[in-house]
């Protein structure tokens, strides 16, 4: 008995074992998917459910999850994603089981579009790597853990043979050939419901052809027997003696005949099918010699039905209908050479002989790894009729557009003409005869076959000028018109002829738009930095998936270049041990081999830089294996020139080269560094330097020491340092003058350069020694800049902080301060000693601190802190005394419960000390507030009202609470550049000067009543109003001590004016109720108010006109109104 015999006698679980053990041996030792493709299809036929037939992953569970739909297609659809996604694994697997494994075997990159698009699109394609080993878990992918050296080859190929089972029978579930469907109908109810076995399946009948041409030709089969007879006609018996020409199983035509078969004809196809079982494998067939057919021209397969002399195309039956059904096509007129068959030449499916996928019969590309069907073993009967290239994948170019097209595309790109066409004849554009002087304006580029519409000598998409002797691309106003209908036989009606320009325009049309599209993409990567020439290598790399160009070259560049350049190396280091082959394939320049000469390279692997790859990957547009022999190339010329150079260490030469970058200057600069370093420990050390002297008598070697110490630009400058060295009286240094002719060459410049005085210690020094602050131009020298902040810093208050010189800036700006201690911060930073710049920080934080709303001073001390409470009672961290957080008074406990109004009214009728000072006591507590930092004086306003904060050294006026300038303010028509302030008319700055009587008049204008006696035991001889005095160059806080008069409430004249002016401004009076002519004029002026007489206008009712205006104008903002 034989051994498919005995095998296919014995159980199937029996069966399945042999086989999967005859397999995993074969898969194990040579790791080749071809080697158990019979075993792998045994053992998919064998009639086992899918939970004992596979073993290491549970495939019923991968099926259930990958085929979630609710319609049939949409199952397909993911049967089909699952089909891609064995496909990659299958790979993966096999990559592991092979003896030669590929470098980075190692791990499965996540970004990998290919790896996106399929193993993780399904569930359950991770675990599968699992199995493999790839174990550990990384950020951008899987790899197999780093204790393991080398993967479980039994493990993995008995997991690779159970994919590539699964893979099998899913296709064929797919296409609905598999033999056993009864083991799926729980797993893929939908599929299995409407799928019978390949026995069942029925063909069109010719009648039925028209009406279903877009339908499937394998069938599910009808309920009742009658409506087979009637519309479809089942498949041939296996008995009976078949027509001479047509396949026993598809109709097709036959190629083949088997005598042990009983003579059945066979076509390829399906003869690969048949007999691919065990008990027929070893049939001999005999091969039908049979008269060669002439092919349609799109797919190649079957035979000529009809001629379309419009474009030139002969096609079959089936591609006649397809190609034209286009609505520019319908017009074509066509003879028909043979009658149409009533079905392809093989209904059968096709394997793939790249993948052994499994394909429908009308599919032109296989299904896994999109590769033709010209490639496979049953069309290579006609490949040489056909004339079809020997490798698919390799591109090829149009004959009729010259496009570069995909090794895989059957039709071009861009002018959708068959693969197999030929260049068609220019034919001449047919238009009516209302239309000729725009069809004359028409000529084609001979060079880039564009139709320009202008009659320019130039083409509108190339640019280059038409040299066509013959006339072809001249307009069609200047060429004869054939006639293409003269031998086309009369088929009853006359048929209306489609003129070729729309298809010409289309074409022109997708040109246009694919040069505009990538110009686009080229600008748009200009933007971003990437060249042009990246833009194009980046596009052959990754132009068939949707990843971004740019973002390619980001992320993935730099692993390409590591790529190259370690095949470069590899490269090299074969040829290093002998391997001539490596040689010759590795280094050959587009078909043309280059001797490899020179020296020969020693040592390790040969040491390449990214930026050598780069611009090898670049000359080479984006191709790997043209890269690696460009970047040899290039290497060896520069190994060559170096050489020549005089250095023979070849591990040096390629050390300075890998650290320049691939540039031989920068390679020669580094060689010739170390030679040089004998002749500089001679020159420099073996002996102390001496001095450059000016006045030496050999001034060319002065010269050339200054070209080799100071990096001068020419040899002038060098004579130019001399001669203002030789000049009489000079005080500044060497370096001092190399320094400023490094700046200039002028030398009136340059001298004015050496000597700045500076204005502190008056000294001269050069502009490169001298310190200017931002804030102004003046130039002090760097150790008076230095002294003077110190002494800022460790003495005096932050605002103090201004240039030694000017006093710049004015400290009373904020946001001019704010940016001026910004930039002062830089340079304090490395001209203080670090105590003391700690110190500037520390007083630049409390300035900060100041401007929080919550920080408050203490009443008791000069302490301020931050208050987070909203309660009145505050208690000093520094003193711990309590004040109150709204009236800044010490508390007391009469002020609970109280707001400051009714304490202060209490304190004036029941406390017996603040009725003593009487309005001494009130002029202190409504005292002088600093609008800046809030600290609050018990101080007076009478006397100067230009007053200093000495928290915050902010100046102001201590009636209206406006700051003092020292130079040019902000305010609109004010030119005056020195010390003062802009005061408001109700500001004590202008009512000190009224006399009392006239301030009470002003008062009881308006009914406000007013203190002329003073409190009981009240002191009257002497004003006690404390007061800010100027005393030996200090400000002090003294009482006023002047003689107090009768009717003035006990206060001096001065004070009680203050006191008056004080109500008058917590009742927001207007002073100007009492102007006179002169102060109204004057006041007016004063706020720009128009002080234009008008015509015929009497004195009253002019000055009634301006008080008016002027009363118009708001009273002061920040005048303190305190009741």
């Amino acid at each position: 008995m034989s051994s498919s015999s005995s095998s296919s006698s014995s159980p199937p679980s029996v069966q399945m074992d042999e086989v999967r053990r005859r397999a995993q041996s074969l898969l194990s030792s040579s790791g080749s998917a071809q080697d158990v493709k019979a075993e792998v299809q045994i053992m998919a036929s064998i009639p086992l459910p899918p939970s004992e037939k596979y073993r290491h992953f549970t495939a019923e569970a991968m099926l259930r999850e990958n085929t979630a739909g609710r319609s049939r297609q949409e199952v397909l659809d993911s049967l089909s994603r699952l089909v891609k996604a064995l496909s990659i694994l299958e790979k993966y697997g096999c990559n592991l089981t092979c003896p030669a494994r590929p470098r980075y075997w190692r791990s499965v990159k996540h970004n990998n579009p290919v790896f996106r698009t399929t193993v993780d699109a399904i569930k359950g394609g991770r675990t599968v790597l699992y199995l493999y080993g790839y174990t550990n878990q990384q950020i951008d992918g899987l790899s197999f853990p780093e204790e393991v050296t080398e993967p479980d080859i039994e493990k993995v190929a008995a997991v690779t043979l159970e994919v590539m089972t699964l893979r099998t029978e899913v296709d064929t579930l797919i296409k609905g050939t598999h033999p056993h469907l009864e083991n799926f109908k729980d797993i893929i109810p939908f599929v299995i419901q409407q799928d019978k076995l390949l026995s069942d399946a029925v063909v069109i009948l010719p009648g039925e052809e028209q009406q279903h041409g877009d339908e499937p030709q394998v069938l599910s089969p009808s309920p009742k027997p009658s409506q087979v007879l009637v519309h479809r006609q089942p498949l041939k018996p296996l008995t009976g003696s078949p027509a001479a020409s047509d396949c026993n199983l598809c109709g097709g035509t036959v190629s083949l005949l088997c005598p042990s078969c009983d003579n059945k004809p066979f076509c390829d196809a399906c003869d690969d099918l048949f007999h691919r079982h065990p008990s027929r494998a070893n049939h001999k067939r005999d091969r039908v010699q049979s008269s060669k057919q002439e092919t349609c021209t799109i797919c190649g397969l079957s035979t000529v039905h009809a001629q379309c002399s419009t474009c030139v195309q002969r096609l079959c039956l089936k591609c006649d209908r397809l190609f034209h059904s286009h609505p520019d096509r319908k017009g074509h007129n066509r003879t028909v050479i043979t009658p149409a068959k009533t079905s392809s030449p093989s209904l059968s499916p096709w394997e793939c002989a790249h993948c052994t996928t499994v394909n429908e019969m009308r599919a032109v590309l296989c299904t896994t790894c999109e590769r033709p069907r010209l490639a496979t073993a049953a069309s290579t009967v006609q490949e040489s009729s056909l004339s079809v290239p020997t490798s698919p994948n390799t591109e090829w170019q149009c004959k009729s557009c010259t496009v570069m097209n995909q090794g895989s595309s059957i039709l071009c790109e861009v002018c959708e003409r068959p693969r197999l066409a030929t260049r068609p004849p220019v034919a001449p554009l047919l238009s009516s005869p209302g239309s000729l002087s725009d069809a004359e304006t028409k000529w084609t580029c001979q060079f880039c076959t564009y139709v320009n519409t202008k009659p320019t000598v130039v083409c509108e998409m190339c640019s280059l000028a038409c040299k066509d002797s013959a006339g072809v691309s001249l307009p069609r106003s200047l060429l004869q018109t054939p006639s293409i209908t003269k031998d086309q036989p009369q088929l009853g009606e006359r048929p209306q002829l489609m003129p070729r320009v729309n298809l010409e325009l289309k074409r022109q049309k997708k040109m246009r738009e694919d040069g505009l599209n990538l110009i686009h993409q080229i600008r748009e990567a200009e933007k971003r930095g990437v060249s042009p020439e990246e833009m194009y290598a980046a596009l052959c790399m990754c132009g068939g998936s949707n990843i971004n160009p740019c973002d390619w070259l980001t992320s993935e560049l730099p692993h390409l270049l590591d790529e190259i350049c370690a095949m470069a190396a590899s490269v090299q280091l074969n040829y290093k041990a002998g391997d001539t082959e490596m040689q010759s394939d590795t280094v050959e320049r587009d078909g043309e081999e280059s001797e490899l000469s020179g020296p020969v390279v020693a040592g390790e692997g040969v040491k390449l830089s990214r930026a050598e790859a780069k611009l090898a990957w670049l000359a080479a547009g984006g191709d790997t294996d043209r890269a690696v022999r460009q970047l040899l190339r290039d290497r060896q010329v520069k190994m060559r020139e170096l050489h020549s150079l005089g250095f023979r260490d070849v591990s040096q030469c390629e050390e300075a080269l890998r650290l320049s970058g691939g540039e031989v200057k920068g390679a020669l600069s580094l060689l010739q560094r170390p030679l040089l370093e004998p002749f500089h420990q001679h020159i420099w050390t073996d002996q102390p330097e001496p001095p450059i002297d000016p006045k030496h008598p050999d001034k060319q070697r002065m010269c050339r020491r200054l070209l080799a110490l100071y990096d001068l630009p020419s040899w002038g400058r060098c004579e130019l340092i001399l001669s203002l060295l030789q000049e009489p009286g000079v005080t500044y240094s060497l370096e001092d003058v190399v320094q400023a002719v490094k700046e200039s060459h002028d030398k009136d410049f340059i001298r004015r350069l050496l000597n700045n005085e500076c204005p502190c210690c008056l000294c001269i020094f050069p502009r490169s020694k001298m310190q200017s602050l931002t804030s102004c131009q003046c130039s002090v020298c760097h150790e008076c800049f230095g002294q003077h902040f110190t002494i800022a810093v460790r003495d005096k208050h932050i605002r103090d902080m201004v240039c030694p010189v000017c006093s710049e800036p004015d400290i009373n700006d904020p946001e001019q301060l704010d940016s001026y201690f910004s930039t002062l911060d830089i340079q304090l930073r490395d001209c203080l000693e670090p105590d003391v710049y700690e110190l500037f920080h520390k007083k630049l934080t409390e300035h900060a601190l100041m401007k929080d709303p919550k920080f408050l001073w203490c009443c008791h001390c000069t302490s301020g802190f931050i208050n987070d409470g909203d309660q009145l009672k505050v208690t000093c961290p520094s003193c711990r005394k309590s004040f109150c957080a709204q009236c800044k008074k010490p508390w007391e406990p009469q002020h609970q419960d109280l707001s400051c109004e009714q304490f202060q009214q209490w304190k004036r009728e029941n406390d017996p000390e603040y009725q003593r000072q009487g309005l001494a006591g009130y002029l202190r507590d409504n005292g002088i507030t600093c609008p800046h930092c809030r600290f609050q004086y018990a101080l007076t306003k009478g006397g100067c009202m230009h007053f200093s904060c000495s928290q915050c050294r902010y100046q102001f006026c201590s009636g209206c609470n406006n700051p003092y300038h020292k130079t040019g303010c902000k305010t609109a028509q004010c030119s005056y550049t020195g010390l003062h302030a802009h005061h408001p008319r109700d500001c004590l700055f202008y009512l000190r000067d009224w006399e009392p009587p006239r301030l009470q008049a002003l008062l009881q204008r308006s009914g406000v009543e007013f203190n002329t006696d003073a409190s009981n035991g009240a002191q009257t001889d002497a004003c006690g109003v404390m007061e800010q005095k100027d005393e030996a160059g200090q400000q002090t806080d003294s009482p006023c001590g002047i003689q107090t008069q009768p009717g003035q409430a006990g206060l001096c004249e001065k004070h009680y004016r203050e006191y008056l002016v004080s109500l008058i401004n917590a009742h927001s009076l207007d002073p100007a109720a009492l102007y006179d002519a002169q102060e109204l004029t004057r006041a007016c002026e004063r706020y720009q108010v128009d002080t234009q007489r008008g015509e015929s206008e009497d004195d009253k009712a002019y000055h009634t006109r301006l008080l008016v205006k002027l009363m118009e104008v708001p009273l002061g903002e920040k005048v303190p109104r305190n009741k």
